[in-house]
């Protein structure tokens, strides 16, 4: 009876190993997404690119939840899925997003000094200790959406010459490194639903913009429709920033 009951809690032992390994692999297919995304890069392939980008943001939404739900952290502890978490991120939100707007000329010249301004930002927005308020639903500075500032580029703010994608550059790059929140939509502390359903609302939105972008010029209206949720993510960033600390 023993040997019975050994062995069934050795299957099961098994199993829940093999299904912590399955999500670290999971995971880890998000770097698959950025050797698609630096191939279409290559290519001058830039819709196909944020198309990848997206899948990556899909993986990286959901792997936490999946890690959860199997007790990823418990079964495989001498695995640190946060260090994997965090490389993936850094070249699908920083890295190769700013590679595309290096190469595709939106910065002005030496393009190599202002892409390490960012991403030298960003590296120490990472590696800080508290980049991560999990508890309180926040990250600390700005999240490295370099990917989305590279979508913006692409279609909107490289109308208004290098000067401007340079600017902003700048801007976010120091918002990474100061100590201002912005909401962890997963983990939002108000709002949930609407930070996580206005965010899908967005990326379908997202999509339909691809489907014009480089084959036809894109209706202003989709182009402002897109811009009501990054609006609305910082304003209540900041409004729920200020809330916690008016209560600290």
């Amino acid at each position: 009876m023993d040997d019975i009951t050994d062995n069934s809690l050795e299957i099961s032992s098994r199993r829940q190993k093999l299904a912590a390994y399955a999500v670290h692999a999971y995971t880890a297919t998000g770097l698959v997404c950025g050797a698609l995304i630096a191939a279409d890069i290559f290519l001058g392939e830039y819709r196909r690119a944020f198309v990848w980008m997206i899948v990556a943001v899909l993986i990286d939404a959901t792997d936490g939840t999946f890690a959860r739900r199997f007790r990823v952290k418990e079964v495989v502890p001498h695995i640190d899925g946060r260090k994997l978490d965090d490389i993936v991120d850094y070249l699908n939100y920083t890295f190769l997003p700013l590679m595309m707007i290096g190469s595709a000329g939106w910065l002005p010249q030496p393009v190599w000094l202002w892409t390490s301004i960012p991403l030298i930002a960003s590296v120490f927005a990472f590696v800080h200790t508290g980049a991560k308020e999990e508890v309180n639903g926040f990250f600390r500075g700005f999240p490295s959406y370099w990917n989305v500032f590279a979508f913006y580029t692409a279609v909107w703010l490289s109308r208004w010459g290098n000067g401007t994608v340079l600017a902003t550059a700048l801007v976010l790059s120091g918002l990474s490194l100061l100590p201002v929140r912005f909401v962890y939509p997963n983990r939002a502390p108000r709002w949930r639903r609407l930070f996580v359903g206005g965010g899908i609302a967005w990326l379908a939105v997202i999509g339909m913009i691809l489907w014009y972008y480089s084959e036809a010029p894109i209706p202003n209206g989709l182009l402002w429709l897109s811009a009501i949720y990054p609006v609305f993510y910082v304003g209540a960033s900041l409004y729920l920033d200020w809330q916690l600390r008016e209560r600290a």
